[in-house]
């Protein structure tokens, strides 16, 4: 191993290093640091979570390397803000900015919006699924569907399947699903994917549905690596964003000095949907330019193939939309 390779697997072993923002610091110093993205001019981008923190800064990169970008927040008049925000930031060079409004919670509106695009568009070269939630207490959709779970494995199912027409034509196109450093604390638990046996723990729910995230991840790029849809997760480290505010104050108050702002925290995103090396790869989880192990002997253990194929079992029937063949 390389001086280099070899600090760089410290700092992610750290975690309050390589997790915060001395950690991206020191590795954009190192020899083999990854050169930034390509431009992105005629290219279709669909980002979650776009309203605030990673996500509107990830829509923002995106603009400004030349994507038409697709900013989609809860309701209209968040969508809306969000464009403006980002036309703002973007520059000159930007690309189109276009506001999407869909509760991700609802299936019924997921299908309405994912209608409208399938219609309105004709190609998706990167898809981003970025929205993220930490109900303070348990809380289910109208669908039935606990809210973390809905938001962070179900919603990007749906995305991901009702669009995968749009990616295949883009191909080689990028799925990027940005999943959390704590899913490596979770596994999934057999027999209840949703987790209903358990008792409620919003950072332990957070975390969990952002391990199922992963799972699905790779399994969704086992199954479309032969369309040249090529999907991976990545977790941003510890940033500074209004969700951290709102749902982990203590945590924010301990860490702030280390803590990532937001256009940090979203530069692998920018990255991943625009330089070559991640149409070159699939299935991998990424930090800070680099694939990382999805599990650590130290944390969970990794989940095994019975587990995998009920939580995409599960997924599937709620989803109730045709998986791509």
């Amino acid at each position: 191993m390389t001086p280099s390779a070899w600090l760089d697997t410290a700092l992610d072993r750290t975690i309050v290093l390589g997790y915060g923002a001395p950690g991206l610091r020191v590795r954009r110093r190192l020899p083999g640091w990854p050169g930034d993205g390509e431009r992105m001019d005629g290219k279709v981008v669909l980002i979650t979570g776009a309203a605030s923190g990673i996500g509107l800064a990830a829509a923002t990169g995106l603009a400004r390397a030349g994507a038409s970008v697709h900013v989609l927040g809860r309701n209209a008049e968040r969508a809306d803000e969000a464009a403006r925000r980002v036309r703002a930031a973007a520059g000159p060079r930007a690309g189109r900015v276009l506001p999407e409004a869909c509760d991700l919670g609802s299936l019924a509106e997921l299908r309405a919006f994912t209608a409208r695009f399938l219609a309105d568009e004709d190609r998706l070269d990167v898809l981003v699924n970025n929205a993220g939630v930490m109900p303070d207490h348990r809380t289910l959709t109208d669908d039935g569907v606990e809210l973390a779970f809905a938001t962070h494995v179900l919603a990007p199912w749906v995305l991901t399947a009702a669009l995968t027409p749009l990616l295949r034509r883009a191909a080689p196109s990028r799925v990027v699903n940005v999943t959390s450093g704590g899913q490596y604390a979770q596994h999934l638990l057999a027999g209840d994917p949703e987790s209903r046996t358990d008792r409620y723990s919003p950072k332990r729910f957070y975390a969990r549905t952002k391990r199922a995230q992963v799972v699905v991840t790779q399994e969704w790029a086992k199954r479309l690596a032969p369309s040249g849809v090529h999907v991976h997760a990545m977790h941003p480290g510890w940033v500074d964003t209004p969700g951290v505010r709102r749902w982990m104050p203590v945590f924010r108050v301990l860490t702030r000095p280390v803590l990532r702002d937001p256009e940090q925290g979203a530069d692998t995103i920018v990255w991943l949907a625009s330089a070559p090396p991640a149409a070159r790869t699939t299935g991998l989880l990424w930090h800070d330019r680099a694939p990382r192990p999805a599990t650590y002997a130290l944390g969970a253990h990794a989940d095994g193939a019975a587990s995998r194929r009920e939580l995409w079992t599960y997924v599937s029937d709620l989803a109730d939309v045709p998986v791509p063949v």
